[in-house]
């Protein structure tokens, strides 16, 4: 299914700015720049209960910033908590990028929203991200009472290396015997580092993230010595068991396409409960763009269905 007008003219906005990155620009800090969320796009927000900015502890010693998002109706008492890590290569992006997808999701599923705002590379390569994630995973299910919510449904979520990063969480949280995770919400995570898949070579340029960019990420967040450690790519992690169901998003036209089908069919091999959605006619990033795109308002409808059947099912068995 080919691009219709809205994403066409979408894409080639985002590919004026992001086909630089990686080959023209390579300096980590001018593409911040480049890429920073304009004040104009935070204007007239989606009304949610309450937004609060705080710092909680990580590792050592360094204080990682979160957003917390309270729904508008708090009708759960008290209502489920989602730990959602934002995209951009692990190199871009903030908490502004991506306060309008935790709004939504805060209002649409019911649940209080923590979004982290992780150590970037290359300053801060891999593990360092991934464990700024993990404290705010083990602190938001230690701290229930603060937050007032439901930590035995606590769901982590993430888009791109944030869907990354949330799939490497639950990996390190059932290997360290950490929190109990409910449920996995991967929008077109980055899973792999296999350039070679044919979703790299049909989608490899002229769209939001092309293969040269994806590996000019890589470059940053991990040297090839590390690359195989399933904790920076999960779909290398020799098992996949017991590991918490997942609902995952991916594009047609995406270099991670592939590597998202393949890490799908993993997990269900592994005895893992798994939906997997792939989108004909949308294009990596389009998860966010639901005000303009009936293919982001399925997307996004069919996640909060899949994350919400999770949870409903978890409070009727708590009653029995």
């Amino acid at each position: 299914m080919p691009l219709d007008e809205a994403s066409t003219a979408i894409v080639a906005r985002i590919d004026e700015t992001m086909a630089r990155i990686g080959t023209e620009i390579t300096d980590p800090a001018e593409a911040r720049l480049l890429t920073a969320t304009p004040p104009e796009a935070l204007a007239n927000p989606t009304p949610v209960g309450s937004v609060e900015d705080r710092t909680i502890p990580g590792p050592h010693g360094y204080e990682v910033p979160v957003r917390v998002y309270r729904p508008l109706d708090e009708s759960a008492d008290p209502p489920p908590v989602m730990l959602f890590c934002h995209g951009g290569g692990w190199v871009l992006g903030d908490l502004d990028g991506h306060d309008g997808i935790c709004r939504q999701l805060s209002n649409r599923v019911g649940c209080v929203v923590v979004s982290v705002d992780y150590r970037l590379a290359p300053e801060h390569g891999f593990p360092a991200p991934l464990e700024d994630m993990y404290a705010a995973l083990v602190w938001t299910a230690a701290h229930g009472d603060d937050l007032r919510v439901d930590p035995t449904r606590l769901i982590v979520a993430g888009d791109s290396s944030g869907g990354n990063l949330a799939a490497a969480a639950a990996l390190l949280a059932r290997d360290r015997n950490g929190p109990p995770i409910a449920f996995q919400l991967l929008v077109y995570p980055v899973v792999d580092h296999d350039f070679g898949r044919d979703s790299y070579v049909e989608n490899g340029s002229g769209y939001p993230l092309s293969a040269d960019l994806i590996r000019w990420f890589w470059d940053n967040y991990a040297d090839e010595s590390v690359r195989l450690n399933p904790y920076a790519t999960p779909m290398r992690a020799p098992d996949l068991a017991n590991l918490p169901p997942a609902h995952i998003v991916s594009a047609q036209y995406d270099v991670l396409r592939d590597e998202d089908e393949a890490y799908a069919r993993r997990l269900r091999d592994a005895g893992v409960t798994v939906s997997l959605r792939c989108y004909p006619g949308a294009f990596h990033g389009f998860f966010g763009f639901g005000a303009r795109l009936p293919v982001a308002r399925k997307a996004f409808d069919d996640a909060v269905r899949q994350v919400r059947a999770v949870l409903d099912t978890r409070v009727t068995s708590a009653r029995r």
